[in-house]
């Protein structure tokens, strides 16, 4: 109890606006966005932009507080203060980093999913994937190579709950995984 970590993350998952056909391509260009502090951000801004690649916001930042820090000067405003000024600027962006992130995708068409809390990013993921992907339609191939898709139960989403042979919500959850990993273009056995 008191020796372990017990630290939980959250995530919210999104979407392109125009995502590929098949469930397996839609959930490999899942956007996992962590909230929270950016300790990277907090210390030198332009890098935690550059890394989640948000360009327009590492430019804003750039032209912001040299404008800043320029007018300050110009006021003749102790040097100290002034780096203090821009310090607490960069704490509160180590803050905000996952907000500006989340408003960027908003801005190129994303859409948020949902969220997922776990211990690390791959708890997450999975744990999303077990939920989202078995309601999630299927690409079939007919005989004259057409494609199209296929719904992942009669109902749509398939609770895994009902009468007969594979009640259990897991059957359905690994049979949903398994057709997956069977269309997963890596590594699977066909």
């Amino acid at each position: 109890m008191f020796g372990g970590s017990s630290s939980v993350m959250t995530f919210t998952v999104h979407e392109a606006s125009a995502p590929p056909a098949d469930r397996v391509d839609r959930a490999d260009a899942l956007e996992f966005v962590k909230d929270g502090f950016s300790w990277l951000t907090a210390i030198f801004p332009p890098l935690g932009f550059a890394g989640q690649s948000l360009w327009l916001p590492l430019t804003a930042y750039a032209v912001g507080v040299s404008a800043l820090v320029a007018g300050l000067g110009a006021v003749a405003l102790d040097p100290a203060w002034i780096s203090l000024i821009v310090t607490a600027l960069n704490i509160y962006l180590g803050f905000e980093l996952s907000t500006i992130k989340r408003w960027s995708l908003d801005q190129d068409g994303w859409r948020m999913l949902g969220t997922v809390t776990g211990k690390n990013l791959d708890e997450c993921e999975r744990r999303f994937m077990e939920s989202w992907l078995p309601s999630q339609p299927t690409m079939t191939t007919s005989r004259d190579g057409a494609a199209g898709a296929m719904p992942s139960s009669s109902t749509g989403f398939n609770t895994g709950f009902g009468s007969g042979s594979g009640s259990d919500p897991r059957h359905h959850l690994h049979r949903g995984l398994a057709a997956a990993t069977r269309m997963w273009p890596f590594g699977a056995k066909r």
